[in-house]
């Protein structure tokens, strides 16, 4: 059963130790009042730079840490971090896909024996037979020979961990697949496999994801919609044409020109001075204006608000200027 992941508010707030016997603790804002909604079957694209709140968000999604404030529904129902029997049916529509295959699987079992870790656990009314038909059915989906899962984790290229990561998080039939960094560990060729596997399964099993990465040509080649979020907070969201095209946020703007683009051979690099600001140290205001080269007045005092500009929203005050000036 499919539905939508419906993401309001969410807010995750970490207590930092106290610096030094005199020094106060600090709270370090992770994710900063987030709010989207992922249609049943769409993907929705989470973009931004390391250490901007993407792996957080990810982790609130599933249920793993607590919201400090919001909350997080799909196909209706609430995901909770408390582990009881509702969050273990949950768990079991909800699946992820981590960024580095080899520190995700088990190097002591074989392949075929992680894929077939799940329904040992999530369903335990399957004989063993079963389980093994449902393995040797994933592993069919993804391309692996039954021979290949005999492999441990060691004898497998990178390009055939991630597979048995992703035949893994599919054994379950999930109707959320959660994937961060899916493919930043690979190299170009493979990432085109996985990708493509992707894209097809997602045709054959009809699941919602929310595919997060820091690379904007894999979100453009996969996402129905593209998130971008900048310390903690989401900053421009609307479909990949619109967002990578016609980009409104300077932040975004400034993503967008680091794409290498064949076809625009001309385009000016927006470079971006300085780092960051420290997520536990937040500038008032918008907290992309140290770093914007268009910021004005109220820019340094007025935090914007995510509103909509025709098909996308965007939080900027160059784009909804406060006062309706």
């Amino acid at each position: 059963m499919s539905g939508d992941l419906v993401v309001e508010g969410l807010t995750r707030e970490f207590r930092l130790p106290r610096r030094g016997l005199w020094g106060r603790s600090a709270t370090l804002r992770a994710v900063d009042d987030v709010s989207f909604t992922v249609p049943a079957g769409q993907i929705l694209g989470l973009v931004g730079e390391s250490g901007c709140g993407k792996s957080t968000t990810a982790r609130l999604v599933l249920g793993l840490i607590p919201p400090s404030a919001g909350k997080v529904r799909f196909g209706g129902h609430p995901v909770s971090a408390r582990i009881d029997a509702d969050w273990r049916r949950m768990r079991r529509r909800i699946q992820m896909i981590y960024q580095d295959p080899l520190s995700a699987l088990d190097r002591r079992l074989t392949a075929r024996h992680q894929i077939e870790e799940p329904l040992v656990v999530h369903a335990d009314n399957l004989s063993p037979a079963q389980r093994a038909a449902r393995v040797d059915e994933a592993l069919e989906h993804v391309g692996l020979s039954r021979t290949m899962a005999e492999r441990y984790p060691h004898e497998l290229s990178g390009g055939q961990r991630q597979r048995v990561v992703i035949a893994r998080a599919l054994v379950l039939e999930p109707a959320l697949l959660v994937c961060d960094e899916p493919v930043s560990a690979l190299d170009v060729s493979v990432q085109a496999q996985v990708l493509n596997l992707f894209q097809n399964l997602r045709r054959k099993t009809g699941f919602t994801s929310l595919f997060i990465s820091h690379d904007l040509k894999v979100v453009r080649q996969v996402a129905d919609r593209v998130a971008v979020m900048y310390l903690g907070r989401i900053v421009e969201t609307g479909a990949p044409e619109d967002v990578f095209h016609r980009p409104a946020h300077p932040y975004t703007q400034a993503l967008v020109s680091a794409i290498p683009d064949p076809r625009h051979r001309g385009r000016k690099r927006i470079l971006l001075e300085g780092d960051p600001p420290n997520p536990a140290d937040v500038p008032a205001g918008c907290a992309f204006h140290k770093r914007c080269p268009a910021a004005r007045a109220e820019c340094k005092t007025l935090r914007p608000t995510l509103l909509p500009k025709g098909a996308r929203s965007v939080a900027c005050h160059l784009v909804h200027p406060p006062w309706g000036q």
